[in-house]
């Protein structure tokens, strides 16, 4: 499959630039306690913190999330591309951690809808970001629906 147009390729000056605005959009979700990039077109936005499993540092990821009591659910799109996001790989290598909602800062652990539950959340992750049936039509991989279950 063709690579996203919607998403750069790795190493582009777009790519870059993506970047250093994904960085303001955390900084300023977190100093105003989600009050300032907490949507995306409709569709709220939470910050999840991962570790690279590769190089130990930690990383912040803004996503959409779908929530469905009692976890939040997001999806490892990566716009459509061939490869899974590092974000979904981190969290493979260290499901544990944290997740900000808004002003909430919440401990989950992440785990891939089994096929009932990804039947059942697929439908509503759409209503909420059509996007997501553009993105799976885009790749051959099966993007992987992710559920973050509260830890207590």
């Amino acid at each position: 499959m063709a690579s996203s147009p919607a998403v750069p390729p790795p190493g582009s000056l777009r790519l870059r630039a993506l970047n250093v605005l994904t960085g303001l959009q955390v900084r300023a979700y977190r100093r105003t306690g989600g009050r300032v990039g907490a949507r995306l077109r409709g569709a709220p936005v939470l910050l999840l913190d991962h570790v690279g499993r590769k190089s130990g540092t930690p990383r912040t990821t803004p996503l959409l999330y779908l929530d469905d009591p009692p976890g939040l659910v997001i999806v490892a799109s990566a716009g459509g591309r061939a490869a899974h996001p590092a974000w979904w790989l981190n969290l493979r290598a260290a499901p544990e951690t944290t997740v900000q909602v808004g002003g909430e800062r919440r401990r989950v652990r992440a785990r891939e809808a089994d096929a009932a539950e990804r039947e059942r959340l697929w439908p509503k992750l759409v209503a909420m970001y059509p996007d997501y049936d553009v993105y799976a039509k885009r790749t051959d991989r099966e993007m992987p629906v992710v559920i973050l279950s509260p830890v207590a």
